[in-house]
């Protein structure tokens, strides 16, 4: 498009232009969604059916799974459609509203995973003070708090964002519309809005990101305390993967959220946003709640007594 000539509206880029390859793609993000969408729904059924399950780990649980079910939905549904299509194209209101409710979700995630690693360093370090810390009212509280900052923190960036001119190409490196593609995009100086996005990402995540691994380091101290080797043995593997999931998502943002604007955009870069837009809304079920023993219970439960009504 030529420079004098306004962006009314932006073209997505696939991974190939190969049709089987294309297919392929489609049906790779299509049972990843559906699988998301299935664990997710599970938790949120079995967390919500039995009476057992009403804490403060669980409620936070179910608030995670219904997050990830939207989050994964911003995004695979609309890459699904361009990988199938011939038209790529999606409107300048669309694109917004896909970076708003990507940087929503995101935001929110981060912070109720900062929680729940909170939730299980008083839990496992603070057991007598628990009910009072992590009592209904503040569970409820921390999570509007999380929700309402996350709807100030999506709204600043996609307003500054959008504030700016695009006039020059049209075509989005990547299959979702996302603040660092755009900003290739303008036809003004980016430097305050790289900036910005730079220093409040840094801030947010790498804060986040630090509470979550002192919260687990003051577990893993604790439980090396503990005289029965299974329950050290059990912790190292709760918290581990909990660690590995929260490094794979803070990573693979920060690369494509601070990389230099000036930085032509790659296919790796398309890859890396896979590993923070999809990956933890289809691992999250499986490893926060899929693997712990009540939930399994629960589920067992829920599916027999099922089974025994239908007779």
């Amino acid at each position: 498009m030529l420079n004098s000539t306004t962006v009314t509206e932006f073209l997505l880029t696939r991974f190939s232009d190969v049709w089987e390859l294309r297919v392929l793609h489609a049906l790779i993000f299509l049972l990843t969604y559906l699988a998301t969408l299935l664990g997710n729904l599970l938790i949120v059924t079995v967390t919500t059916l039995d009476q057992s399950l009403h804490t403060p780990m669980y409620f936070f649980l179910r608030n995670l799974s219904f997050l990830d079910m939207c989050y994964i939905s911003v995004t695979v549904p609309q890459a699904c459609i361009i990988f199938l299509l011939d038209s790529t194209a999606i409107s300048m209101v669309g694109c917004a509203a896909q970076i708003f409710l990507v940087f929503l979700f995101a935001f929110v995630e981060l912070l109720f995973l900062t929680i729940m690693a909170r939730d299980r360093y008083v839990a496992i370090c603070q057991p007598l003070h628990y009910p009072v810390i992590m009592n209904h009212q503040v569970c409820v509280q921390m999570s509007l708090a999380s929700l309402f900052s996350g709807v100030v923190y999506s709204g600043f960036h996609t307003g500054i964002t959008f504030s700016l001119p695009f006039c020059q190409s049209n075509i989005v490196h990547q299959f979702f519309c996302d603040i660092p593609v755009l900003l290739k995009l303008s036809c003004s100086d980016v430097f305050m809005s790289e900036l910005l996005l730079f220093v409040s990402s840094v801030v947010f995540a790498g804060g986040c990101f630090s509470l979550i691994i002192m919260s687990y380091v003051r577990i893993l101290s604790t439980v090396l305390k503990f005289p029965i080797r299974g329950e050290r043995r059990k912790a190292f593997a709760t918290c581990v993967p909990h660690i590995l999931m929260v490094t794979v998502f803070v990573s693979s943002a920060a690369a494509v959220y601070m990389k230099p604007t000036s930085n032509l955009p790659t296919i790796q870069d398309m890859i890396m946003s896979v590993f923070y837009s999809i990956v933890p809304p289809f691992l999250n079920p499986i490893i926060y709640s899929l693997r712990n023993k009540q939930i399994k219970e629960a589920i067992w439960k829920i599916m027999s007594s099922m089974l025994c009504s239908g007779k």
